[in-house]
């Protein structure tokens, strides 16, 4: 059967790794249903899902009680689970947070505190040769061992996931290089219209990411959030540079900035990430230093919150920017946690751009923001970590589409 046959049960629009766990809990559930899954690029985790750091994180920065914390520490352990199964590339080897400054031991000493009361077990604040046994080039005068944090293969896990659905269900679809333009409630019919037609779909589940306030207003609806896109640029570990980075090294994040700084990645193919840097990006999916769009400028900087932004945080904000056209600034940041690093063992990587929701008054939303609104879920927010969390915040959707079919 074709994609001429347009009635699926279910379509999910988005097919980062919330859109299809998702999609891939559902069909679980509901073998026999049909479900399709709407991906405006020609391949699965094309955004913001196969641009990350490839981290499975541990969920030792978020406030307890919280939606990031709980799906994390939920996500972390299905996503582990779920990549033995199924065989998805993956390592749980373990990363140290450094405290380079002694001014920086308090704050490492309340990141430990927070993942115990997360629910972290066998951390350990470690110091001197026990920080060069795990990391023989860092410097640092304290750090957390954390064993639960591991690394993955997000478009491998992603594309295994899209495997399943469709052998689930034969009849269901991923449905590739098909743009969503809007989605539609008349005559008792319910569906979107996209690219390639019109599709009927009894429910709708979107998770748009760098595009989701846009899905969320075509039938009319208002948010009190948009969506802006902050840049972030990689460079790789030289290959004759490579052994200066055992498993992952993370520095203590600045509490006054909302990202968690420069950090050293070993990534499942066995290259070294260092970055991001973190910067305002002129265009949402732009993965270019000079990317720009006129129409994704002028949306962000209309929204009031986002010059507030600008305001409270110029200083590092221009230091980010500054970093963004400067390898020696870029090497300086590594420098911190590592001095033996040389211009010559820098190359040139990837970058991506991160969906965050920001409110009016210009602070970030800090957690995963779901709205469901007519007859559809729209994922809001679901920033770092949600790719760890991913088949987590798939049960929590799935919970909010049963109720919703209830009432």
């Amino acid at each position: 059967m074709g994609y001429s046959s347009s009635d699926f049960d279910l379509g999910v629009i988005g097919a980062g790794v919330v859109g299809l766990a998702t999609a891939y809990k559902y069909q679980l559930k509901n073998p026999t249903h049909r479900v399709a899954v709407f991906e405006k690029e020609a391949a699965v985790s094309m955004h913001q899902t196969g641009r990350n750091s490839g981290v499975i994180h541990s969920g030792i920065y978020y406030k307890p009680g919280s939606f990031k914390a709980k799906n994390c520490m939920d996500g972390r352990e299905q996503l582990v689970a779920f990549a033995k199964e199924h065989k998805v590339k993956h390592d749980v080897c373990g990363k140290v947070i450094v405290a380079t400054k002694d001014e920086e031991i308090p704050l490492l000493e309340s990141i430990l505190a927070r993942g115990i009361e997360n629910g972290l077990t066998d951390l350990e604040m470690i110091e001197g040769q026990a920080i060069l046994d795990i990391e023989p080039f860092v410097n640092g005068k304290k750090a957390i061992y954390v064993p639960q944090t591991g690394i993955i293969d997000f478009k491998g896990l992603c594309e295994k996931l899209a495997e399943l659905i469709t052998t689930i269900n034969p009849d269901s679809r991923i449905v590739l290089s098909t743009e969503v333009i809007k989605e539609f409630d008349e005559g008792g019919k319910s569906g979107i219209i996209t690219s390639r037609g019109t599709f009927y779909l009894n429910r709708r589940i979107f998770c748009a990411g760098l595009q989701a306030d846009r899905m969320a207003t075509t039938l009319g609806n208002k948010l009190d959030v948009a969506i802006v896109g902050f840049r972030g640029d990689y460079y790789e570990l030289a290959d004759h540079a490579r052994h200066k980075v055992k498993n992952l090294i993370y520095p203590v994040p600045d509490p006054a900035f909302p990202f968690l700084g420069v950090h050293f990645t070993r990534m499942t193919d066995g290259s070294i990430e260092c970055g991001p840097n973190a910067v305002f990006s002129f265009k949402r999916e732009g993965y270019s230093k000079t990317a720009f769009s006129t129409k994704d400028t002028l949306d962000a900087l209309r929204f009031p919150g986002t010059t507030k932004l600008f305001k409270k945080h110029m200083a590092k904000g221009l230091d980010e920017y500054k970093r963004a056209f400067s390898k020696k600034r870029f090497l300086t940041a590594l420098n911190e946690l590592m001095p033996s690093l040389t211009m010559d063992e820098l190359v040139p990587g990837r970058s991506g751009v991160r969906a965050q929701a920001l409110k009016k008054d210009g602070t970030l939303v800090d957690d995963f923001y779901i709205e469901e609104l007519h007859n559809s879920i729209h994922v809001i927010n679901a920033p770092s970590p949600a790719a760890t969390a991913g088949l987590a915040i798939a049960d929590e959707i799935l919970l909010r589409l049963e109720r919703s079919k209830s009432q």
